[in-house]
Order: C-alpha cells, then structure tokens, then sequence
C-alpha cells in the first residue's frame, strides 16, 4: 500500500478531469494508494477542507498557513490552535518560507512559520515545511523554534543535497514529488539517491507537479504511484519495498495517524 503525503484535494478542478471526489479517491484505491493527507495552505480554507474531505477515513488533513499566504493571513495563535484542535489533524502546516516567488513580506514568513514551528511543539505534531531559494534561514528556524522530538518534513523537496543532509540531522524527514521524473531533475535524482530510504516520504503536491508520463495534466494522488518507482528504480529496490518502508516512515513521523 502506497501513501501520499502531501495532497491538495481540495484544490483539484474535478470538472476539469470529469471526477467527483470520491471517485478520485477511489482511482486512488485502484492503485493501492491507501492513504492521502490533505494539506492546508490557508485557514479561510481551511473549513472548507476539513469539510469535503471528512466522508473519507482514509485522508488526514494538516492546518497551517503556506508562506506565500502570509500577506494577506498574518499569523494567528488562536486560529491555528483551533483548526489543530480538530479530529483528523495529523501535522501543521504547510508552512516555511519562499524566496523564490516574493522577497516583499520576509519578515512576516519569518514570524509566521516560527509560530508554526513552536505550535507544533506545543501540541507534540509535526511540521510540514515548504522551502524555497531559502536554505540557511529556514534551517535556522527549525532549528531555533522547532521541536527536534515531533519534527516534521521538507516536503517536494527541490533544493541541495547539503540542505537534506542537514535536515535529517534536525530530526526531519524528506519528501519527493514528481519533480524526480522530470527529465532536467538529475541533481534531485543525486539527492534521492543519497538519502536513506527510512528518512524519505513520497508525494504528489496534487493538482500540482504531475509525475512523467502524466506531466502536463492535472496530479492525482493515484499518480504517487509513478513517484514511488522513481524512487524504486534510483535506490535498485522494488516498489514494494518502497511503499511499505516509506508507509511505516509516514505513520512513524505523522503518529497521530
């Protein structure tokens, strides 16, 4: 059984690809993807997910803020304690930091994910951490606020193998998407070759970053699928050796699960 740990369900255009949710999930069940967590991005959003998703008992959802949204929703103690306090809420986040698109509001993607980062200690769950073109300052934090015992994730992991390194010595966890298919994405290959199978999550980042043979469409959490023999294939492994070893590092990581 295969787990996507990282999914947008709520953000996928189902008329785009003729689905409903639930049939989604089942193609999903199809492929012998059990699990999904749908991660948040934004907490005026975030009723909305937690709704859609509840007829599911097989999706988890996260609560933060994504970096890119700090502008418009600061963060906010009280509100974040309140959508973690919710039944099916395994980690915080999506939350860190992002150089690459908007250099305008550092300061405010600063105060908020190192509010994330001692919330998420506070309620003893991991974090789910977003990191672009911002190396240094986003280890820096994790490594100022973050609770090394609950940890968390770099999730769709783009940036340097020395970065990796450093966040497994943080306790963190790895997450590949289905950058690792993509033809120019040989130095992301190095690093999933370099890092230990037992550190590594698999994700689809769904609707986004659709895995080769499916790039250009609309991701699917069944496509993880196509991310785990990636994996599979660099590591000289088989598939199912990566989908049980990286489930028992989700459940390991996301406990609450």
């Amino acid at each position: 059984m295969f787990i996507d740990s990282h999914c947008h369900l709520d953000r996928i255009n189902l008329e785009k690809i003729n689905a409903t949710l639930p049939s989604l999930v089942d193609a999903a069940h199809a492929r012998d993807v059990d699990k999904m967590l749908c991660v948040s991005i934004d907490l005026d959003q975030f009723e909305q997910m937690e709704r859609v998703t509840r007829e599911f008992n097989n999706v988890y959802i996260s609560a933060g803020v994504h970096p890119l949204h700090v502008d418009e929703q600061p963060f906010n103690e009280p509100r974040l304690r309140e959508a973690a306090a919710k039944d099916r809420v395994i980690a915080i986040g999506e939350t860190g930091l992002d150089y690459y698109y908007s250099r305008d509001h550092i300061d405010a993607q600063h105060e908020s994910f190192a509010g994330h980062l001692r919330v998420a200690g506070d309620l003893g769950l991991p974090v789910i951490v977003h990191t672009r073109d911002a190396r240094k300052d986003t280890l820096d934090l994790i490594d100022q606020h973050g609770n090394s015992e609950t940890a968390g994730v770099l999730h769709c992991f783009t940036e340097s193998l020395d970065m990796a390194m450093q966040a497994l010595d943080l306790n963190y966890m790895i997450s590949f998407s289905g950058i690792i298919t993509f033809k120019n994405a040989e130095e992301l290959r190095a690093v999933v070759k370099a890092v230990p199978l037992e550190r590594l999550l698999i994700e689809t980042d769904s609707p986004y970053l659709a895995p080769v043979p499916y790039r250009g469409k609309q991701n699917q959490p069944a496509y993880v699928v196509e991310v785990a023999q990636c994996v599979a294939d660099l590591k000289g492994v088989s598939l199912e050796t990566v989908a049980r070893v990286s489930s028992e590092n989700f459940y390991r990581l996301f406990s609450k699960a």
